[in-house]
């Protein structure tokens, strides 16, 4: 047997001023790598990719990886990447004929030209190959559109946010496909969504409703029968049609259970509508909160400017307020600024000085008043690393992350950790290869929304979450939606279920 595997992973924020060219998803190292290259990157890592890998060598097939891109969620894809991925992957399936093809997608992928990137290209693939099974792994945050499901043979999405299931995901995806090659089943899916935008603050699995969701979705395939049984809690930062909640659920044969599953879920989501929106509190008043509390780590959450969701990571209100209340032994990760990084490498560790940081990356599609200056800050130079590390896990186990040239600037009472690239804190060793003890800490503000639970939660004596500016923004008033489908819950108020494929 032969299998095509590829990787092709965006989460589009289509109000993120934050281009999206082929170098995002090659992570500064040029193109993407493909061949073994891809399997040098992510054999033995917590990404479906290397379950893809695993999988194919235990049924002892070989293989071709044409490409493996993935890219930190930021705007549009640029169509020259989206061309070049997908024509790598488009290329190889027209060489020569594949007995599979897997597929590690994300699902919320928008283009300069394509409101479904994933969807165009499972459906390009069909026609080339109409008779192949395709297993396709999609993120929780997936927006789901028909090209996807019709096209494909079998689909599953995560069942954990944070996402530390992704290897596992890639299994639930191909398994289906390899008992359709053995003649021990016949993958069946049905799909649908319902008009609702749950907010990403109200969508952890350790929260109701998407925890009860999630365990009755794992129920499905455990002991009721399905193959794959998938809950998308959806990805509310992009403008389009089909953002918002949907499920798939995949079963052998049985059309008539995948569709029972699907509405069970579907249901379930849809009378809890309001426990998936998220209720704000002023800035001021929860740093001053946080203030009060004298056991650390305290972990302060800078979630309107999250790297995982399209944040700039350079805006600076959280931090602004953490200096203005005068909070003490902080660690901050991070300002995405690569001049004050150039600035702080001229002047070398040791040297003190006063820098501007953050606040140069305007966003024009947020609401008017929700800008950020850049916050002037006096400091010592403490640290100079390349900004390379790997994730200890449970999240990403084994991925290198490449924050670009990095330095550590330390005010006396907050040493700031300052990027060239983007990277979500999600991973005890963003701060550990720094030099940073965050077990020290009597506060750790992190952007992140959500994924920070998986490396910080087990650490940590409290939360505060701190409502700053950014187009992560969980006030939907800040947005203005052009494109999605209305109504939609919570931006019109809606007593039934209109489902929109």
């Amino acid at each position: 047997m032969h299998f095509l595997l590829a990787m092709m992973k965006h989460e589009t924020n289509t109000f993120s001023p934050v281009p999206t060219p082929l170098e995002r998803f090659a992570r500064g190292r040029g193109t993407p790598p493909e061949g073994q290259d891809a399997v040098d990157a992510y054999r033995g890592t917590q990404s479906a990719l290397a379950a893809f890998i695993d999988i194919a060598e235990k049924e002892g097939a070989t293989y071709d990886i044409p490409v493996a891109g993935q890219a930190w969620p930021s705007g549009p894809v640029q169509d020259d990447a989206y061309n070049y991925m997908t024509g790598k992957i488009i290329a190889a399936a027209k060489a020569r004929k594949y007995d599979a093809i897997l597929l590690d997608l994300h699902g919320a992928m928008v283009t300069e030209s394509f409101e479904d990137g994933e969807g165009q290209l499972i459906k390009a693939l069909r026609e080339i190959a109409p008779d192949t099974p395709i297993a396709v792994a999609l993120d929780m945050h997936t927006n789901l559109y028909a090209e996807i499901i019709d096209n494909a043979t079998s689909a599953a999405g995560y069942q954990t946010y944070p996402h530390i299931d992704v290897y596992e995901t890639g299994t639930r995806a191909a398994l289906p496909v390899i008992a359709k090659l053995k003649g021990k089943a016949n993958p069946v899916m049905a799909w649908g969504n319902r008009p609702m935008l749950p907010h990403v603050m109200r969508q952890g699995t350790d929260d109701f409703p998407n925890k009860e969701l999630q365990i009755r979705a794992r129920e499905m395939e455990t002991t009721g029968g399905a193959l794959a049984a998938t809950l998308f809690t959806g990805f509310p930062h992009a403008d389009i049609h089909n953002a918002g909640l949907s499920a798939v659920v995949v079963t052998d044969g049985d059309k008539a259970l995948a569709q029972k599953y699907l509405d069970e879920l579907l249901d379930f989501a849809w009378d809890e509508r309001e426990a998936f929106v998220y209720k704000l509190e002023p800035l001021g008043e929860s740093v001053a909160r946080a203030k009060k509390m004298s056991d650390g780590p305290v972990v302060l959450l800078d979630h309107f400017d999250n790297a995982a969701s399209g944040g700039t990571m350079d805006t600076t209100a959280v931090l602004g307020e953490i200096v203005r209340q005068g909070l003490e032994n902080v660690a901050f990760f991070a300002i995405h600024d690569p001049e004050a990084v150039q600035q702080m490498i001229k002047a070398g560790i040791g040297a003190k000085m006063t820098l501007k940081l953050g606040g140069k990356i305007k966003m024009p599609l947020l609401a008017a008043d929700a800008v950020s200056e850049p916050l002037e800050v006096t400091g010592t130079v403490r640290v100079l690393t390349n900004g390379e590390f790997r994730n200890r896990g449970p999240m990403g186990t084994g991925i290198l992350n490449d924050m670009g040239p990095t330095a550590v600037f330390d005010t006396g009472k907050v040493e700031i950790v300052v990027i060239s690239r983007h990277q979500e804190p999600n991973d005890l060793n963003c701060f550990y290869s720094l030099g940073i003890d965050p077990l020290a800490k009597r506060y750790l503000c992190l952007k992140s929304r959500v994924h920070w639970r998986a490396g910080f939660k087990p650490i940590m004596t409290d939360v505060v979450e701190c409502a700053g500016v950014g187009v992560c923004t969980s006030d939907y008033n800040q947005l203005e939606f052009k494109h999605v489908r209305r109504p939609i819950y919570p931006l019109d108020i809606l007593n039934e279920a209109k489902a929109g494929q």
